[in-house]
């Protein structure tokens, strides 16, 4: 089997008993309680569907699409008063998005993404004595 090259576009929903995915890709749809399941379960999902062109899926081929609601519930560590107050954007406003109340632009989603990146970048830099 040869590893999957491209990035498989995958839309993630909360649900009442955690979350549920699905990929136009190749009709693919699947559940699990919580992200690592999930991403276990989108997988074993997608490995059985491009079994039969020869390739394997792994997880550097999921691109997990989010709302900004779901991802701060879900990456509680991460706080949206010190993000906010990273990239420059108002706190309240930022709140707002978070609470599903308001839905950012485009150009404010990006500036978002940037921030969490950047933030995540610094965290893998980072060594412990």
């Amino acid at each position: 089997m040869k590893n999957l090259k491209k990035k498989i576009d995958i839309t993630v929903e909360k649900t009442d008993t955690g979350y549920s995915a699905y990929t136009e890709d190749m009709s693919v749809f699947t559940t699990g309680k919580d992200i690592p399941e999930l991403y276990a379960n989108l997988i074993e999902a997608l490995n059985l569907a491009y079994e039969e062109l020869g390739y394997e899926v792994t997880a550097e081929n999921l691109k997990l699409n989010l709302d900004l609601q779901q991802f701060f519930q879900y990456y509680k560590v991460l706080n949206a008063n010190f993000l906010a107050k990273r990239i420059g954007m108002n706190p309240t406003l930022l709140s707002q998005y978070v609470r599903g109340k308001k839905h950012p632009s485009s150009r404010q989603t990006d500036k978002i993404i940037r921030g969490i990146q950047s933030i995540g970048k610094e965290l893998a830099d980072i060594s412990l004595v």
